[in-house]
């Protein structure tokens, strides 16, 4: 019956209106005004998808899930890259497609079930999981039942148990291997399977991430005292536990920290945990594109710049900090969102490897390229409406 419902809501696409007039800043404002001209702006970054969502996520596999309403009554559906929603809101949270299927939900986050739809909007594996990973390498991570009791298993694309829930958290399989976790908060150990569910790397660890280049960031010890190294797909350790902090690989760096959060500070290793750039900044995220957005200073008034694999410093610390969502200053497509200050106001824009701005700050909040768009904001994290921009 489910199925049948949906089916019935589904029928049909919807061409998104065009419409920006109602979305466009108030003219009377400086800074809006700013915005409203920046809009129109032949020498900016253009509109393929006018601003006209409450929420969007990145485009995954030529479709963006994005939601009509706010956050709590609102309905979430999919559009392509012309802004067409080939699949209408009528979900209560979904997330973007991966190997061919999205994941969404229906019902709140605590007492909801979620579910797997095709490109069709049709449901090729009904909701009735209490918690459901994207699918990664064939297989996706579920869980049945609450979030203290409940176990993990994981499920193939036509929604058959491949491996029975039986784990205490199940992450995405990444390089052909899963990181597991049996036991709870005080007697916790993660190791790793394989697609059979055959533990390849026995549970032994504190905490353990996914693989990435070949490698798996694992701690021994608390989250507060203990340290943190590599292992290889054997379990070997590569890097011996002597990390405050480490990230995953990407590009063949890693950064690690140092210190404590409050007072440490971050540096580069490569995969034999030689350090190829000394710990000395406040913060840093991953290298992409052969730059990495690094801090000085606290997280309150510290600057963001960025650093080549050397370690020489390409665009000076001079981006605030913001609250942003991982990757919100990694390069992509040659791009990177930042933050610039107008006034008391902060607004986004574009900037080059070399710190040139190729898109101008006109957007009230940017995220990185992802499929040729980037999915921008005009207006407030209230009130504002999200689209797309292209290069």
């Amino acid at each position: 019956m489910l199925i049948a419902i949906a089916a019935g809501l589904l029928t049909g696409c919807e061409k998104v209106s065009e419409s920006i007039k109602t979305l466009m800043p108030d003219s009377k404002s400086s800074t809006n005004s700013h915005i409203a001209r920046a809009l129109t702006s032949e020498l900016t970054g253009k509109f393929v998808i006018n601003p006209q969502f409450d929420q969007a996520t990145d485009f995954q596999e030529e479709l963006a899930a994005v939601r009509v309403g706010d956050d709590k009554t609102g309905k979430w559906g999919f559009i392509d890259k012309k802004g067409m929603l080939v699949i209408p809101p009528q979900f209560d949270f979904a997330w973007g497609f991966e190997d061919g299927l999205g994941s969404v939900l229906l019902g709140n986050f605590e007492k909801g079930k979620y579910g797997f739809i095709d490109k069709q909007g049709k449901y090729v594996i009904n909701p009735q999981f209490d918690y459901a990973m994207s699918f990664s390498e064939g297989l996706a991570s579920v869980r049945i039942g609450n979030e203290k009791t409940g176990k993990w298993g994981f499920i193939d694309q036509q929604g058959k148990y491949v491996i029975n829930p039986q784990f205490d958290w199940a992450n995405k399989y990444s390089e052909g291997l899963a990181s597991v976790k049996i036991g709870n908060e005080k007697t916790e150990k993660w190791g790793f399977i394989d697609k059979q569910g055959k533990y390849v790397i026995n549970p032994q660890f504190d905490w353990a991430g996914q693989f990435t280049e070949g490698l798996a960031r694992v701690r021994i010890g608390s989250w507060d005292t203990g340290k943190w190294g590599f292992i290889d797909k054997n379990g070997k350790f590569v890097i011996n536990p002597q990390f405050d902090f480490v990230w995953e690989f990407s590009e063949g760096l890693s950064q690690v920290r140092i210190g404590s959060w409050e007072t440490g500070t971050v540096g580069f290793i490569d995969k034999q945990g030689k350090l190829i750039i000394n710990p000395q900044f406040n913060d840093a995220e991953a290298f992409k594109e052969g730059l990495a957005p690094i801090r000085i200073g606290d997280d309150k008034t510290g600057k963001w710049g960025f650093i080549n694999k050397q370690g020489l410093m390409l665009v000076n610390p001079q981006y605030r900090q913001t609250n942003r969502f991982f990757g919100g200053y990694e390069f992509s497509s040659g791009l990177a969102a930042v933050p610039i200050e107008d006034g008391e106001k902060v607004i986004w824009g574009y900037i080059d490897a070399t710190g040139k701005v190729e898109i101008k700050p006109q957007f009230n909040y940017a995220h990185r390229f992802n499929e040729g768009l980037a999915r921008v904001r005009i207006g407030d994290d209230k009130t504002g409406k999200w689209g797309f921009i292209s290069r």
